[in-house]
């Protein structure tokens, strides 16, 4: 049952599963909207209170007749009701008796099984007719909208977008803790002498959820979240950078007691990071977790770019040495490329402007979602 506070709603009939009916309730008329395509021979029989349709057409059973009957909440004129028939359906137009809002469509308070609702037309009484304003049901009446798709579907429908992203999240958490997992209990095993087989011990796991943030790239292109484009990419593609062609690639650096605190910094950022978006995203709030989202980042940031750095430094020398990425002339495209000197660029140039614009980015976030306030109050 609608409840009263609702001006508007579309609401879908199923009819042997592709036989549409929509209505749209507002002050003065009801309107109503029938899915089926090459319509023929098309009967309406309107009383005060009842409206009956039969027509041929193309829908669920293919050229074949369809119809319903539907009893109306309250009287309709007939004389000024009408129908018309278009390319892919049939639209009614009801004029009401006595102007008002509807509680709902029929004179039943049960709905009938085949009559479904649309949740992307509600809009509600208290508020302007503005066809430019977009209206979001769950989160303008999220007690409501629970309530109808438990009523409608016998569970609480989630985007699907949604659920990919919660999947999305939870399965990089839970990587991210296997990773601290396998390297704290090496730890508290071995003590500092387990550093040198952290590589070959989360190497794998670690590359695997790298690979997998690329996604959030694309969720941000795609618009699955807000997050900047350009800063996902440089985060994740730094990162990447980092693991693939400093320390895969050079097999000494794998054994080198800072890929352990590399490791360690990396994920200890992400377990607080993800389950943060998995309570956004489930609009639950946890003002400690939202704490540490924002503030876990100060301390780790700059250990993370300095572990970098260090890994970048000691590379150097090896790649001199074997001459890995390096081009040498002559060759047939007449092109060279040195690797160490590329690393030292990148070092002086590259990574200390992007650091300078990831910090400053997450300092202005954190103070969005904090506030100068807050922070104060939590300090005090």
């Amino acid at each position: 049952m609608l409840q009263n506070n609702f001006c508007a709603c579309l609401l879908r009939i199923e009819w042997f599963e592709l036989l549409h009916l929509f209505r749209n309730i507002i002050e003065n008329q009801v309107t109503l909207k029938v899915d089926l395509t090459d319509v023929k021979d098309v009967n309406v029989d309107m009383d005060e209170k009842k409206l009956r349709v039969t027509a041929y057409g193309q829908g669920a059973r293919g050229l074949n007749n369809y119809g319903f009957n539907l009893d109306l909440h309250s009287s309709i004129i007939t004389e000024e009701s009408n129908f018309k028939v278009i390319n892919r359906q049939v639209d009614f137009t009801l004029w009401k008796k006595c102007p008002g809002w509807w509680p709902r469509l029929t004179s039943q308070p049960q709905k009938p099984s085949w009559l479904k609702i649309d949740f992307d037309k509600w809009t509600s009484e208290d508020l302007e007719d503005n066809e430019d304003d977009t209206r979001d049901i769950c989160n303008d009446y999220p007690g409501v909208y629970d309530k109808l798709h438990k009523e409608e579907f016998g569970y609480r429908k989630e985007d699907l977008k949604k659920v990919y992203l919660i999947i999305y999240n939870l399965c990089q958490f839970v990587g991210f803790i296997y990773i601290l997992t396998v390297m704290a209990i090496m730890y508290s095993r071995d003590g500092p002498a387990c550093m040198k087989e952290t590589y070959a011990a989360v190497g794998n796991a670690m590359k695997f959820v790298q690979l997998i943030q690329f996604l959030e790239v694309m969720h941000s292109i795609f618009g699955y979240t807000k997050s900047s484009t350009l800063a996902s990419f440089l985060q994740v593609g730094g990162r990447a950078f980092i693991l693939f062609t400093m320390i895969e690639a050079e097999s000494r650096m794998q054994t080198k007691p800072v890929i352990f605190y590399l490791f360690l910094v990396w994920s200890t950022v992400e377990i607080f990071r993800y389950p943060y978006y998995i309570t956004q995203l489930l609009k639950i709030e946890i003002s400690f977790l939202t704490w540490l989202r924002y503030t876990i980042w100060m301390p780790l940031y700059p250990l993370g770019f300095l572990c970098e750095g260090i890994i970048i430094l000691r590379n150097i020398p090896y790649f001199e040495e074997t001459q890995r990425f390096t081009i040498s002339l002559p060759n047939s495209w007449n092109f060279a490329f040195h690797f160490p000197s590329f690393l030292k660029i990148y070092l002086l140039i590259f990574c200390l402007p992007v650091m300078y614009f990831l910090m400053s980015r997450m300092n202005q976030t954190r103070y969005k979602k904090l506030g100068k306030s807050k922070l104060k109050k939590k300090y005090a």
